[in-house]
């Protein structure tokens, strides 16, 4: 089983407000066993039928019960996260991962409460709360969406529990004993320094740790999660749910790096893809990992994209029966007289022509659009418009830049010392609550039945 980090559904760690436990950093010597295969917890016992796809398996953590109504609820949070977008067969896989996580938060909830952690209702409650908001709901209304989704609020809310259980049991016992010197933090602050004008890549990561007995069954499994991920899944709530790095708590974001810092096959990889692009499986000394390139920039250099636009926006709607050929005359007399109607000067009066509606933007970011935009944009004139796009759905827009102020481009800051200290501390922490969680598992009984 793999150390399931706090936060890994539906972004909580940004919609339950608490503080996980995390880190920048890439899989180490601690990371923890095998996802797909590999005789990996030899002192746990295991009772029974050892098939991990039987529908009505059950399990019981040092005498807590774990049902199959349990993961099946569990599982359906998963598909909920992920829009929906999980193949029947790709379940199945699931139910095994989302086991192994329940027996986590047995394992975390009854540590804690040895320790005197106690989780309080209302804090439970008011977390709930928080996620309900980020759906647009209120409590009562997410109970009721989740219920439609054959899972069900006290699932989520038995999760936030361990995760709130266990991020104060790590701030209690963990955390004291970790120590960050200020010549670590000056250190890297000066390599930051001396980097300036060099590449820095913003990268998320999947890491399944292999060894050379199971190396194929792990590849294998890491490519049918690049495969779902290509398809349209959600890398985020993949690298939440099956990565085994530090940062699978934050969606398996690195942050920005340099390629000097991650493993030679990782580097080499990483200098070779564009913004966007997933790599294949990679094979490095501990592991498989999947990358994904977020973005890249120059170090603590100016950001072009930071540019800010005034924008004219002329959009046109399709009544419900506008057939295909009368949307496309559409489309085309709006591209013609947008091209040629010489500015912004004539957009109002172009819109009128046409029937279209005209809005105006002065504040708009060149990185706030969507990156289709930005290609086109980055260097248009003043006064160009771009070629119409949209759905029959949606409406077909063009954008025509009335100006650009570049003033708003300034050079990037460096992190503060306390932002350093506070990454290094947390993977620091990261890693040791890595190896507590491997204890627990070591000396629990978990009886699969």
């Amino acid at each position: 089983m793999r150390v399931r980090s706090p936060y890994w559904l539906l972004g909580a760690v940004a919609l339950l407000g608490t503080t996980p436990v995390t880190g920048q950093d890439g899989p180490g010597p601690e990371a923890n066993a095998p996802l797909f295969g590999g005789d990996s917890n030899p002192e746990i016992v295991v009772l029974g039928q050892q098939d991990p796809f039987v529908r009505k398996a059950t399990a019981m953590v040092n005498g807590a019960v774990i049902t199959d109504t349990d993961v099946d609820q569990r599982l359906n949070l998963v598909v909920t996260a992920n829009g929906g977008k999980i193949e029947a067969e790709e379940r199945e896989r699931l139910r095994l991962q989302i086991l192994r996580n329940l027996i986590d938060e047995k394992l975390q909830i009854a540590e804690a409460g040895e320790h005197d952690v106690k989780i309080e209702p209302a804090e439970v409650n008011s977390a709930f709360t928080r996620v309900a908001g980020n759906f647009k709901q209120s409590p009562k209304q997410f109970t009721a969406y989740l219920k439609e989704r054959e899972t069900s609020a006290a699932s989520l809310k038995q999760q936030i529990q361990a995760e709130l259980a266990w991020s104060r049991l790590l701030r209690r016992r963990v955390e004291p004993f970790v120590n960050v010197g200020d010549d670590e933090v000056e250190a890297v602050i000066k390599k930051l320094e001396a980097s300036k004008g060099q590449t820095q890549y913003r990268v998320g990561e999947i890491f399944l740790e292999a060894t050379s007995e199971n190396e194929a069954q792990v590849l294998a499994g890491a490519q049918r999660i690049l495969d779902q991920v290509r398809a349209g899944a959600s890398f985020v709530a993949y690298a939440r749910q099956f990565s085994q790095a530090s940062t699978a708590a934050v969606g398996g974001d690195l942050g920005l790096v340099q390629p000097e810092q991650l493993a030679t096959p990782l580097a080499e990889k990483l200098k070779t893809m564009e913004k966007g692009d997933y790599s294949d499986p990679i094979r490095t000394a501990t592991g498989v990992t999947i990358l994904h390139l977020i973005d890249k920039k120059q170090i603590l250099a100016a950001d072009p994209d930071a540019v800010t636009l005034a924008l004219k926006q002329i959009s046109i709607t399709f009544k419900p029966d506008t057939d295909e050929k009368a949307a496309g005359e559409m489309v085309k007399t709006l591209q013609v007289k947008t091209q040629a109607m010489g500015g912004c000067g004539r957009a109002d009066d172009v819109g009128r022509e046409i029937g279209a509606d005209v809005v105006a933007n002065d504040a708009v970011q060149l990185k706030n659009l969507p990156a289709a935009l930005q290609s086109m944009m980055r260097n248009m004139r003043v006064g160009e418009a771009t070629p119409p796009f949209g759905s029959r759905k949606d409406g077909v827009r063009v954008l025509v830049l009335c100006g650009r102020d570049d003033s708003t481009v300034q050079e990037v800051k460096g992190p503060s010392k306390d932002e350093v200290y506070a990454q290094m501390n947390d993977e620091r922490v990261n890693r040791a609550a890595q190896r507590y969680l491997r204890d627990l598992r070591r000396d629990a009984i978990v009886d699969y039945r």
